[in-house]
């Protein structure tokens, strides 16, 4: 068995239903920090996925292995060999400074940088890694840890991209567009996303039309077909009788918890 290899069973809609509640922000929210990060938390082998920052490595051990490790101890960031080979380089780290190559790695579906763990809610690094290699739930929470002790909740509530983005991303988030790809994919999942096993669409208040008359009569509603204020309320308290978190948003969730 590989090093660092763990549970890579995804996380479900009721994970990121879960960690929404916790944050106060939408669940496409969520969703869409994990899309621009990961796509999914681990690899085909089982193990996390990971990126080695060659440039926190150098700050971590003082520069000391720059002249014979140059490829994992550098000033400059960069150097990304992108899936299973990110592990090559982080053992190269390894034989060189464990602690520190391990605080110099970002993990799992959120891409959380090691040298963040006590953020994260983590004693030490080892720690968080072994959470890091448990499986995507450890990742969720951890994220949620992370994002409320670095106080960017705020920032997600908002769905405020360029704010959360430089909080989470740091001061170059614009250099790859961290921003705008986190607005389009929060785009994407706030309009339902692929759909995949749901065929109602995700309704929100302006909505109006047919799939609304359904929504209205399924809450008990006169169906005039227009999601008003009203509709609304109606869907936050079914939201809060079935446990789920309450954002008005009648998506998959929503919809399983108001049809038969």
């Amino acid at each position: 068995m590989l090093a660092f290899t763990g549970n890579p069973t995804p996380l479900t809609p009721a994970d990121f239903e879960r960690a929404a509640r916790a944050i106060g922000c939408p669940v496409a929210a969520i969703r869409a920090v994990s899309d621009v990060e990961s796509r999914g938390g681990f690899l085909a082998d089982g193990r996390p996925k990971i990126l080695f920052e060659r440039h926190v490595f150098r700050r971590q051990t003082g520069g000391r292995f720059d002249g014979a490790h140059p490829a994992i101890s550098c000033a400059a960031p960069g150097g990304y060999r992108g899936g299973a080979a990110e592990y090559d380089r982080l053992a190269e780290a390894l034989a060189c400074d464990r602690a520190a190559a391990l605080r110099s790695t970002s993990w799992g579906a959120f891409q959380l940088l090691g040298c963040n763990h006590a953020a994260a809610g983590f004693p030490d690094v080892e720690t968080f890694v072994a959470a890091m290699v448990s499986g995507e739930g450890a990742q969720l929470d951890a994220f949620v840890r992370f994002v409320r002790a670095s106080r960017l909740d705020d920032e997600l509530v908002r769905c405020d991209w360029p704010g959360f983005a430089r909080g989470y991303n740091g001061p170059d988030f614009a250099r790859n567009r961290y921003d705008v790809r986190l607005a389009a994919a929060f785009t994407f999942h706030s309009h339902g996303g692929a759909r995949i096993g749901n065929p109602h669409p995700v309704l929100r208040m302006g909505d109006t039309g047919e799939d609304v008359r359904a929504l209205q009569t399924a809450l008990g509603l006169a169906s005039d077909g227009d999601f008003g204020p009203a509709t609304k309320a109606a869907v936050l308290a079914a939201q809060t009788r079935a446990g789920l978190h309450g954002d008005g948003v009648v998506g998959q969730q929503t919809w399983a918890a108001l049809l038969p």
